[in-house]
């Protein structure tokens, strides 16, 4: 009895346990990959960042692009946009117009970039071939810078002024003969098209590189019609800019490629008339 009943619980736990092999051998046949599967994914490994640099220029052209405003090539403001980015032009000479020229920073400002231009122009030399006019005629009425450089150029001991953007063209002229390009009243961008082809840009600003208030303006009744001017105007060449700052060989200063303000500099400009000159490239 007891030997039928150890035979029987036997039996029972050899089909028992065939069914529950049998059953596992079907389930891994059902999922064969799962034994597989956490080597079929892939190995993260850490790689060297990359980093593509977009400015803010970028964006902002993008937008402009795909904006309703722009026009048909998507480039309505890109003069307005691109400056962001930072242009400056190297190798320009920087020169002093002290101790000889007390009033020609124009001329001076003209030689740094003739010699930026491989021509070998020297700062006396143009100070001599400058167009000049007394301070005062015979009537006693003083000449207009527009016309040629007003008084003494050499010394404050004497009665001087200064010189705009015609006469200083037309000297530059003469060693860059069809090469000069004066974009006098027209917009900032003008100067910034200028400095993006390589040329530096001589202008015609303040010494303060700010807006003045009008206290510091006068009217002159000249030989050939009214002129407002100050006696803090000032000429410097322009070499560079980014978008907070324009870069200047100031022939007062010490050295070159000094960084002022964009946005103060600019008004000063407009100011003054908006007087640039640059080279055709």
């Amino acid at each position: 009895m007891n030997k039928k009943i150890s035979i029987r619980t036997m039996t029972i736990a050899a089909i028992f346990l065939i069914t529950f092999l049998g059953s596992e051998k079907i389930r891994s046949i059902e999922n064969t990959s799962a034994e597989t599967k956490v080597d079929a994914v892939p190995k993260i490994t850490r790689t060297d960042e990359k980093v593509i640099k977009k400015t803010l220029a970028d964006d902002r052209l993008e937008v402009a692009a795909n904006s309703p405003a722009s026009t048909g090539d998507g480039l309505k403001n890109k003069n307005d946009l691109v400056h962001e980015d930072k242009r400056i032009i190297d190798g320009v000479p920087h020169i002093s117009q002290l101790p000889e020229l007390e009033r020609g920073c124009e001329v001076t400002s003209l030689t740094m970039l003739l010699q930026s231009q491989g021509i070998a122009a020297d700062k006396m030399t143009l100070a001599k071939q400058i167009h000049k006019l007394p301070f005062r005629d015979a009537n006693y009425v003083r000449s207009n810078p527009y016309d040629g450089f007003v008084g003494d150029i050499y010394t404050f001991s004497n009665s001087g002024y200064g010189v705009y953007h015609g006469p200083v063209a037309k000297l530059a002229e003469k060693y860059l003969p069809g090469k000069i390009k004066d974009v006098t009243g027209q917009t900032i961008e003008s100067v910034y098209s200028l400095i993006d082809s390589g040329s530096p840009v001589w202008v015609i600003t303040n010494s303060t590189f700010a807006p003045l208030p009008e206290s510091e303006f006068t009217v002159w009744d000249t030989n050939s019609g009214k002129v407002k001017i100050t006696y803090n105007e000032h000429s410097v060449l322009i070499v560079g800019y980014d978008g907070e700052s324009i870069f200047i060989n100031d022939p007062l200063a010490d050295k070159g490629y000094k960084s002022i303000p964009r946005n103060g500099f600019e008004q000063a400009w407009v100011q003054m008339g908006s007087q640039a000159i640059g080279v055709i490239k």
